[in-house]
């Protein structure tokens, strides 16, 4: 586990200070927002039967929880907040894990999916490859990973109190394949408008069967 001390995790604590000490107002800025194409997207890249069981990578308040059990899958959350992982919990019903992205503890080859919306962005480019490697090791053999990003030019650094990285997509797609994932598709958001209008970049990558 990484240290306290350590850069990495002083970078990620001072976000999640800021996502614990706004929690109630960016639940009630998000609660409404429609990502249907992204849940529609990761559900569609998993293989195999429904029900699937779901690792909502950033849950948040529980939002996206909440739309994942509504369909009959077994979603589970994590999320560095504590408040959120608390909201989430009440919101959702769902179990929901109360872990920082750069010291995950996850259960190896439990999770069908992995949604990972508006999240892995706020991870330092170099702590992302061992993040990506945990969310690997905690995917069934075909399971499927979806992220959603703000995209930029390789760019990272403080946006006010939280910090992000904003990868384009050869960036982004070096660390996913480094990390072994295989490339389904990516697309861009909001859908129906100019690229230029489009700040989110959505992906889709398959960890290969054994």
């Amino acid at each position: 586990m990484p240290s306290p001390s350590d850069p990495i995790v002083q970078i990620t604590r001072r976000t999640l200070d800021y996502y614990d000490s706004h929690a109630e107002q960016f639940f009630e800025g998000t609660r409404t927002h429609d990502v249907s194409q992204n849940i529609d997207a990761l559900l569609a890249a998993i293989e195999g039967a429904a029900p699937h069981t779901i690792l909502d990578l950033g849950c948040g308040p529980g939002r996206d929880l909440k739309s994942f059990a509504a369909l009959g899958h077994t979603a589970v959350g994590v999320d560095g907040s504590a408040r959120f992982a608390e909201m989430a919990r009440a919101y959702s019903g769902c179990e929901v894990w109360c872990q920082d992205f750069v010291a995950l503890d996850l259960p190896p080859e439990r999770f069908d999916g992995v949604f990972a919306n508006a999240a892995l962005f706020h991870v330092p480019g170099a702590a992302l490859p061992q993040v990506l490697a945990r969310l690997y090791a905690c995917l069934k053999p075909g399971g499927a990973l979806f992220s959603s990003n703000p995209r930029g030019h390789n760019e990272e650094g403080w946006n006010g109190a939280r910090y992000g990285s904003y990868h384009d997509l050869d960036a982004w797609t070096r660390y996913m394949t480094a990390a072994g994932f295989v490339a389904l598709g990516h697309y861009y958001r909001p859908p129906g408008l100019p690229r230029e209008q489009q700040p989110w970049l959505a992906s889709l990558w398959r960890k290969p069967a054994a």
